[in-house]
């Protein structure tokens, strides 16, 4: 401790050792920061905001199908704040009722870039006049008993195979989203719809 009288001032090796001690905290706390930003994985949150179903018919002629109008809004969250994702494979959405396949679409193209942080939206409308449908005589049964009390359960299965900024593992993302509609008719009130959050399957190694 310095006295009233004494020369207190830093020598040059003291202001070195300070630098030094400067410039380790500084690595260590970059280190940190970019093992944050790009080692470590957080998983995107896909929820249901809104969907309606106007058309839910079965097709028994000439083969099983089913006639339907759907749409829904999709959100998806990107909650990794130093890493976009980019779509290596199309972005699709597949529906089925019973467990069994009835429609395809696609969500998004290859090349699609969702930004670090941030939160898409897509709106999804589609339709058919008879996709076909393996239900069988159970899931025919599982149909008739559904229309009669005018609420359908479509499970709505999402799949894409991302890319993330700074890293070379391509990842595969997919998620269900089992949804209880109502079926919506033209002289009908508006139906209100409970968001759903999709469940996410388990995810490969290093994603």
């Amino acid at each position: 401790m310095c006295g009233r009288d004494d020369d207190c001032y830093l020598t040059r090796g003291d202001v070195k050792y300070l630098f030094i001690c400067f410039g380790v905290v500084a690595v260590v706390v970059l280190l940190a920061v970019l093992l944050a930003a790009f080692v470590y994985l957080r998983h995107v949150t896909i929820t249901v905001e809104d969907a309606s179903l106007t058309r839910f018919s079965l097709l028994t002629s000439p083969v099983t199908g089913i006639a339907y109008n759907l749409s829904l809004t999709l959100k998806v969250r990107n909650p990794n704040w130093a890493m976009s994702m980019k779509n290596v494979e199309p972005f699709v959405a597949a529906y089925r009722f019973d467990s069994q396949q009835f429609d395809r679409v696609q969500v998004a193209a290859t090349g699609d870039k969702h930004p670090a942080g941030a939160t898409r939206v897509y709106h999804l409308t589609s339709s058919s006049q008879g996709a076909f449908v393996s239900l069988g005589s159970a899931g025919e049964q599982e149909y008739r008993r559904e229309s009669k009390a005018g609420t359908f359960d479509v499970e709505v299965a999402l799949s894409r195979k991302v890319s993330y900024t700074a890293r070379y593992t391509k990842c595969k993302i997919e998620a269900v989203c089992p949804l209880k509609l109502q079926l919506v008719k033209p002289d009908s009130t508006t139906v209100v719809f409970q968001k759903v959050k999709c469940k996410l399957q388990k995810a490969e190694k290093n994603c």
